[in-house]
């Protein structure tokens, strides 16, 4: 029978040990109930709103956040989901997000109407857009589109871009114009048009995997300036309150696209594992479509995002001349500033 002192000293033994796993267990409880770390709380928010659901022309993006670089930047970044019910431009415009995402027409359009947005840095250093026809078609060049059906986005710059590549080929000028309200893979395979204007990495990869074989016209080559698209914006005030910002903003994102110019299928799988659920049904388009893209993000021996002047004021000409471009109150202009639409200065 033990002795009584012994039970004593279990029993303080216990006593004590119950007391120091509570305290643990109450400890535990404290610690997730607590405030953001004091390094979460440090980094300065920032915001960008995308022109479409996740792409490959994003990737950099979502390589920057899965490495973690905009966090040792500084940055905390959220990206705001995709909404069709108003477009990127307006949001960073009104200085509803810091940054977004748009397309060299879109910036011009803004400028011209009073509501500017600047771009600081181009995604895509070229056009990798084409008119696109079925091959069984028998078109092989873009003047037999002339007197053929378009299925098209509705947009004031497509038809003089279009006549243009006729003419350039030969032709009048002339075709069918159509606004399309389905898919122009869905409305070509289904022969409802004779052509449309894709984008060569992600629609012109889904034909090829969909076995929709398609004969391409690439809209640079046959009488169009080129220009870089889609582009990175922000606001003019955004730019002048926030640069310091904005500029670690950007070391971060150039260094998610030079990793992606040189990582397409690890990249593609951070942009796969970033985006939410169902995003990619097919998974390999984005695969595909990331070994297409990761060599066209820039030019060899030139960094990314870096953006050419030339982009900026010869594809505007083209649009203003066109009368394309149009003001408030929805006449066309005759000219813009066009060293206003563009900056490279994040990257001094």
């Amino acid at each position: 029978m033990p002795a009584q002192g012994t039970m004593n000293t279990r029993r303080l033994f216990f006593f004590l040990f119950f007391i120091l796993f509570g305290a643990l267990l109450v400890a535990g409880s404290f610690s997730l109930l607590k405030p953001p770390s004091r390094e979460k709380a440090s980094l300065t928010p920032l915001s960008i709103a995308f022109d479409w659901t996740p792409n490959t022309n994003h990737t950099g993006i979502y390589v920057a956040l899965a490495k973690n670089w905009y966090a040792e930047e500084g940055i905390d970044l959220k990206i705001l989901p995709y909404s069709d019910s108003v477009s990127t431009d307006v949001l960073v415009n009104a200085g509803t997000v810091d940054l977004g995402i748009s397309s060299t027409e879109a910036i011009t359009a803004d400028m011209a109407a009073g509501a500017p947005v600047v771009s600081v840095a181009a995604i895509i250093a070229h056009n990798t857009s084409s008119l696109a026809v079925l091959k069984d078609s028998d078109i092989t060049r873009p003047a037999q589109l002339e007197g053929k059906i378009y299925g098209g986005y509705g947009a004031p710059f497509e038809e003089p871009v279009i006549g243009t590549m006729i003419r350039t080929d030969g032709g009048t000028g002339a075709f069918e114009n159509v606004t399309l309200n389905m898919d122009p893979l869905e409305a070509l395979r289904t022969k409802r048009i004779d052509f449309s204007w894709i984008f060569d990495a992600w629609q012109g990869v889904a034909a090829k995997r969909a076995g929709v074989v398609l004969t391409t016209f690439p809209i640079n080559q046959y009488g169009i300036p080129d220009y870089s698209t889609p582009d990175i914006i922000t606001s003019p005030d955004t730019l002048k309150e926030k640069k310091d910002a904005l500029k670690r903003f950007m070391k971060a994102t150039a260094r998610g696209y030079e990793y992606a110019r040189t990582h397409p299928r690890e990249s593609a799988q951070m942009l796969i594992d970033a985006a939410p659920a169902g995003t990619f049904p097919d998974e390999g388009l984005v695969f595909e479509s990331q070994e297409y893209l990761s060599p066209r993000y820039a030019d060899i021996g030139k960094p990314w995002g870096v953006q050419a002047a030339a982009s900026w004021r010869d594809y505007p000409a083209f649009m203003i001349a066109n009368k394309a471009v149009f003001d408030a109150s929805g006449k066309p202009v005759s000219a813009i500033d066009f060293d206003s639409l563009y900056t490279n200065e994040l990257f001094d």
